[in-house]
C-alpha cells in the first residue's frame, strides 16, 4: 500500500469507528470465562464535556506503545481533545496501579488500560471504576467492572499463529515459548490459542520462560533454552520486544535457520529478523486503532454518559494478520506511515 493509500485508507477510520460503535450484541456476551452484564458496569457523564481530562495506560514502554501512541493522537487532533499516554517504565503491576489510583485521584474523566496481572488487578480497576469510565485495551481485566475492551482476540491471535508453527514444523518437533508474564491475560490467551493449533501434530512445548519485561532476561532465558535443549525445533516470543531477544539470542548461538522463531508484534529488531531469516514470520495486531479506538471511546462515553450505545459485555476486535519475508517490506512502509501520523 503506498502511502497515499494508507492516508485515505485512514481517512475511513471515523466510518469505522461508528461502524464499531453501533455494534449489538446479545443481552449479555460471554468474553474471557466470564458473563458480563450492563449492570456491573457505571457510566460518568463529564459536567464539562469540553474540558476532558483522559488517560491511556499501557503495561510496558516498549516500542509498540508508540504506534498505539500515533493512534491516540490522530483522535486528539480530530477531536481537539487531550489524552495523556502513560507507560510504567518497567512493565511492573504496581507501577502500573500506582499510576491508575494517582488518575483517579487527580479526577480524571475516563481512563483506557491494558491490563498486566487481570487476576491481580480486579479490585484495583474496579476502585478507579467507582469514580471514572474505565475501558481496557490490549490485555482485557473481563472479571471486573471495566465498560469494554478494545483490541485482539488473543486466543484467536495464538491460533492464527499456532497455524503457522504447524506448517513451520510439519513432522512435529520441539519449541519453547517466551513472554514477559504469563499471568497477563493477553499471554495466558495467545499461548492457550497456540496450545489449541499445535495439539494433534506432534509439537511438544519443552519450555514456558517469563521475564518480567527484563530486556536482558528475554534474550538470556531464549540463550538458555538454546543450549539446554540440542534438539529444539523453534521458540516463540508472545509480547512484543520478545521478537527481538529471539532474534539477537538465535544468531549469538549460530543457531540460524537450524532453529526457527515465530512471533507477536512489528518491532524494529523483529522485522529486521525477518528480512535476515532469523524470524519466519510475526503476528501483527493493530495497534494504531488499540490508540485511536480507546481515545474515541473515552471521549464519547464522557460526552454521552449513558446516553452511549453500548453492547454489553462490549468487545471491539481489531484483529491480526501475518508477516512474513514476502509481506515484511510492505508491512515497513505502511508502519513508518502510521507512526508519521498517517
Amino acid at each position: 500500500m503506498q502511502v497515499t493509500k494508507l492516508r485515505s485508507l485512514l481517512g475511513f477510520i471515523p466510518t469505522i469507528v461508528a461502524a464499531a460503535m453501533l455494534l449489538v450484541v446479545s443481552s449479555s456476551v460471554r468474553q474471557h470465562d466470564k458473563t458480563v452484564n450492563a449492570a456491573d458496569v457505571k457510566i460518568f457523564k463529564a459536567d464539562d464535556p469540553s474540558n476532558l481530562k483522559l488517560a491511556f495506560v499501557t503495561n510496558n514502554a516498549s516500542e509498540f506503545w508508540k504506534i498505539a501512541a500515533a493512534g491516540v493522537h490522530k483522535y486528539e487532533k480530530e477531536a481537539n481533545v487531550q489524552v495523556d499516554v502513560k507507560m510504567p517504565p518497567n512493565g511492573k503491576t504496581e507501577e502500573q496501579t500506582t499510576i491508575l489510583e494517582n488518575l483517579a485521584s487527580q479526577g480524571y474523566n475516563g481512563i483506557a488500560v491494558s491490563v498486566i496481572a487481570p487476576k491481580d488487578q480486579v479490585q484495583s480497576i474496579n476502585r478507579t471504576a467507582k469514580g471514572t469510565n474505565v475501558i481496557t485495551f490490549d490485555s482485557d481485566c473481563a472479571k471486573s467492572k471495566r465498560i469494554l475492551y478494545i483490541g485482539t482476540n488473543n486466543f484467536e491471535a495464538g491460533k492464527t499463529l499456532g497455524a503457522e508453527i504447524v506448517k513451520m514444523l510439519p513432522n512435529g518437533g520441539k519449541m519453547a515459548v517466551f513472554v514477559g508474564t504469563l499471568s497477563a491475560d493477553n499471554a495466558a490467551q495467545r499461548l492457550g490459542g497456540i496450545e489449541e493449533a499445535i495439539k494433534n501434530h506432534n509439537i511438544e512445548i519443552v519450555a514456558k520462560k517469563e521475564d518480567a519485561t527484563d530486556r536482558a532476561k528475554a534474550r538470556s532465558n531464549v540463550e538458555d533454552v538454546i543450549n539446554a535443549y540440542g534438539d529444539l525445533n523453534l521458540v516463540c516470543g508472545l509480547w512484543s520486544y520478545n521478537g527481538p531477544a529471539i532474534a539477537a539470542a538465535i544468531d549469538a548461538s549460530g543457531k540460524k535457520g537450524k532453529v526457527l522463531a515465530a512471533v507477536f508484534d512489528e518491532e524494529q529488531g523483529t522485522l529486521d529478523g525477518i528480512k535476515s531469516g532469523t524470524i519466519q514470520c510475526t503476528c501483527v495486531q493493530k495497534p494504531f486503532m488499540f490508540g485511536y479506538l480507546s481515545a474515541k471511546w473515552l471521549h464519547d462515553l464522557a460526552v454521552e454518559g449513558n446516553a452511549i450505545k453500548l453492547p454489553d459485555g462490549g468487545v471491539i476486535d481489531t484483529g491480526v494478520d501475518i508477516i512474513d519475508a514476502s509481506k515484511v517490506d510492505k508491512f515497513a512502509k505502511d508502519l513508518a506511515a502510521m507512526k508519521a501520523g498517517g
